[in-house]
């Protein structure tokens, strides 16, 4: 697990209504068990930061005082600079019994003439944890210099000081632990490190259920980076819609316009010569492509397949058809396109069995239940573990990223599932499955992996439709939704 899908479980957590502060609360209880089952009372230092890692460091230190420990606590910040409300709370708490006869001596530390080594028997490194970035500062690095001297027992907080959670690399120098303390699953640089800086791995529950990683939730947006505030024009993704025949010339439109409503730069259409100047019409911000015939067919693979080398990702299939011509076509497409593909709709009625898999970059398919039979040949099940189930055996057959629409979205990625449950029953409505199409392309195009896409995109897609109905009720369109698709990552929606 990484520092990120650390975070991400965090507030997902608390969507599901476990609060940060009781996680807090459950690891810095398990920090503290993990001295006072293994030393008697004795003088513990706390080493502390000003983020979460500090924060467990001073939930610890509560359960150490009650059980006869001695703590000697120095702060190695500003209490102005503290930087989540749990562990500003949880400082407030010290600060109030450090005025009665426990014997707690807090310390902060502002500059590192003020450090002095330490005799206790147990040394707690709860400094920065998942917070290191590059060389350490002061005060922080010569606490760190001074942890390392003294010869007691050193306990590192989720991941040692000066170790980069993600590579397990030391850039600059880091806590020798005898032990590492991690919470709720091992961070993966910690799989990395040398033995010399993480000692002994273990882990404790802090009581995160499995289901805030199994489901989407709001933390999931933070995997979605922020615009780089000098970037330029395509830097923040472009792509290509395939789609759109005589009958449904909306489809490839929506798309796009959701691809663009997400926060891509260019989305273009390239349509069949009859509903070229309709889809023009749609909307000004919408660049169109006329193709050679008023269907999709093999004549316009070759310019299709130069075309889309100027783009991040290809989305095929919205109102695309499905003659003869246009099965070959999208076929001979599917295998020559180098670049991510999202395959929807009548798409997926025309693959090949065998095609997907000898591509070799990503591929999301995105069925409804009767797509999902047209295209694996496979009923979905009605119990949801066996929808489970079938999903990852037609990912790892097909070589792709299934995202199999439903009450719960399933998206597989070989053993690798998410689960999906935002969106509404006025999502029904032609044209939304349209618009999550093009809101996974627009999230391949950003540098999306196709899974995180596809998981992204239905709770992106489904938020914004749940938005649409608190307006509209059920009977919203699918153009209603686009305009809710920016709303999911306003500051004022979602507190994380």
């Amino acid at each position: 697990m990484t520092p990120k899908d650390m975070m991400v479980v965090d507030a997902n957590a608390d969507a599901m209504g476990i609060p940060r502060t009781s996680l807090m609360e459950n690891a810095g209880r398990c920090l503290a068990n993990r001295i006072i089952q293994n030393k008697n009372p004795c003088k513990v230092a706390i080493y502390a930061g000003n983020g979460g890692n500090g924060g467990d460091g001073f939930v610890a230190t509560r359960y150490l005082l009650n059980n006869g420990f001695e703590v000697d606590l120095y702060f190695l910040s500003d209490p102005v600079l503290i930087n989540s409300e749990e562990t500003r709370l949880n400082w407030e708490v010290l600060e109030k019994i450090s005025k009665g006869t426990s014997p707690l001596k807090i310390e902060v530390i502002k500059d590192s003439s003020y450090l002095s080594p330490t005799d206790s028997e147990v040394i707690v490194d709860a400094l920065l944890g998942t917070g290191v970035h590059g060389n350490l500062k002061e005060p922080i690095s010569s606490a760190v210099d001074i942890i390392n001297q003294s010869e007691g027992f050193k306990i590192a907080v989720d991941v040692p000081t000066g170790v980069d959670p993600d590579s397990g690399m030391v850039t600059d120098k880091a806590v020798h632990a005898d032990v590492t303390v991690t919470f709720h699953k091992v961070k993966v640089g910690l799989n990395m490190a040398s033995v010399e800086y993480v000692g002994s791995i273990e882990v404790c529950d802090i009581g995160i259920p499995k289901e805030a990683e199994l489901f989407t939730g709001p933390g999931d947006i933070l995997r979605i980076e922020d615009r780089d505030s000098i970037s330029h024009k395509g830097q923040n993704g472009r792509v290509l819609i395939i789609g759109g025949n005589r009958e449904y010339s909306g489809a490839p439109a929506l798309a796009a316009l959701s691809s663009l409503a997400f926060g891509v730069d260019i989305a273009q259409v390239a349509c069949p010569q009859e509903v070229s100047s309709v889809i023009k019409s749609y909307s000004p911000d919408l660049i169109v492509t006329s193709l050679s015939h008023d269907f999709l067919n093999p004549n316009d693979t070759d310019e299709l397949v130069k075309l889309s080398k100027n783009f991040d990702s290809v989305v095929i299939g919205c109102g695309i058809g499905r003659k003869d011509e246009t099965s070959l076509a999208v076929n001979d497409l599917a295998v020559e396109i180098e670049k991510p593909i999202v395959i929807d709709a009548d798409a997926l009625k025309l693959i090949g069995p065998g095609v997907l898999p000898r591509r070799n970059q990503e591929t999301v398919i995105t069925p409804h239940p009767g797509e999902f039979i047209a295209f694996s040949g496979q009923k979905v099940p009605q119990d949801l573990e066996s929808q489970i189930n079938v999903v990852r055996d037609v990912s790892t057959e097909s070589g792709t990223t299934v995202l199999l629409k439903g009450k719960v979205d399933i998206i597989a990625q070989n053993d690798k599932v998410k689960l999906n449950s935002t969106g509404n029953p006025g999502m029904t409505v032609g044209g939304t499955g349209d618009c999550l199409a093009g809101v996974i392309g627009a999230l391949m195009a950003q540098g999306h992996s196709g899974f995180e896409s596809a998981f992204l995109g239905a709770y992106i897609n489904g938020i914004a439709g749940d938005l649409a109905e608190k307006e509209f009720g059920y009977n919203f369109k699918a153009t209603d939704l686009l305009k809710y698709i920016p709303k999911v990552f306003m500051d004022d929606y979602f507190d994380i």
